[in-house]
């Protein structure tokens, strides 16, 4: 992972996903310096990866005293059971569903659980965390989050895209991205396919009090950190509705690919 200073109270460790054929997916986890430090998510899941080593590097474990997690899927939950251990002071931010969710496959400690819906907050110390639905995600359980002393909003999965290369999707800045507008609609196509089935006017009324929160950053799980780019951002996943339809590759296609891998 790489770790960038985005604002003077939050750090991003950033990592990738190479999807064949889409690019690389950024996937991102923050930690939030406050009062009582909070981590954002704990990464990819894949055997060689070690969040709890990459997270060393920017705060001591053992000083976290928040998990925000903002869904429990697979890229978000990479070192959850691993940071519980060395952050034995730290409680985890979930909803009910989310609990349930990892229950399928972990057992998780009840005891250091807080459930946190949206539109309820969490007072940690200088500042009070304030929970959101947003407009679009993946996850029944999904909740992001603006912090009140910094603005910046944490979004999950929305406000996702796939960039061209690995050093753009780990980057610490949308700005250099080529197309925004394409990858973010992309990514809403393949996160939330629901968007495409949905009445814009009520969609639209999802958007309008993230929109109102003016954050100061946009900080999602799968895109570079954005900030002073509300207004784009805010039209992009607006547009999610009459956003293009995804089909994945076929067995054909994996076939094809599969003799690609295969030497010469």
């Amino acid at each position: 992972m790489h770790a960038h200073s985005i604002t003077p109270d939050v750090t991003l460790l950033s990592d990738c996903a190479e999807v064949p054929g889409l690019g690389f997916l950024p996937v991102n986890s923050f930690v939030l310096h406050a009062e009582q430090p909070v981590v954002v998510d704990t990464g990819l899941s894949n055997p060689d990866k070690d969040f709890v080593r990459d997270l060393s590097a920017v705060i001591d474990p053992a000083d976290v005293r928040w998990i925000w997690l903002t869904h429990p899927d697979r890229d978000h939950t990479g070192g959850l059971f691993q940071l519980l251990e060395a952050a034995p002071q730290a409680r985890l931010i979930t909803t009910f569903a989310g609990a349930g969710i990892m229950s399928t496959q972990w057992e998780v400690p009840l005891s250091r659980v807080y459930f946190l819906n949206p539109g309820q907050s969490l007072d940690i110390g200088d500042r009070t965390l304030t929970g959101y639905r947003p407009p679009l995600f993946d996850n029944p359980a999904t909740v992001g989050f603006q912090e009140s002393r910094g603005g910046v909003f944490f979004s999950s999965d929305c406000f996702g895209g796939p960039m061209p290369t690995a050093d753009l999707a780990t980057g610490p800045d949308v700005r250099e991205a080529p197309d925004l507008e394409s990858a973010m609609m992309l990514w809403a196509a393949i996160d939330s396919p629901w968007a495409r089935l949905v009445d814009p006017v009520k969609y639209g009324a999802t958007i309008d009090p993230i929109r109102a929160l003016d954050p100061s950053a946009i900080l999602s799980s799968h895109l570079p950190p954005a900030l002073g780019l509300n207004h784009l951002l805010f039209a992009h996943i607006a547009a999610a509705p009459d956003g293009p339809e995804f089909v994945g590759p076929d067995q054909q296609a994996l076939e094809a690919l599969l003799a690609s891998f295969e030497p010469a």
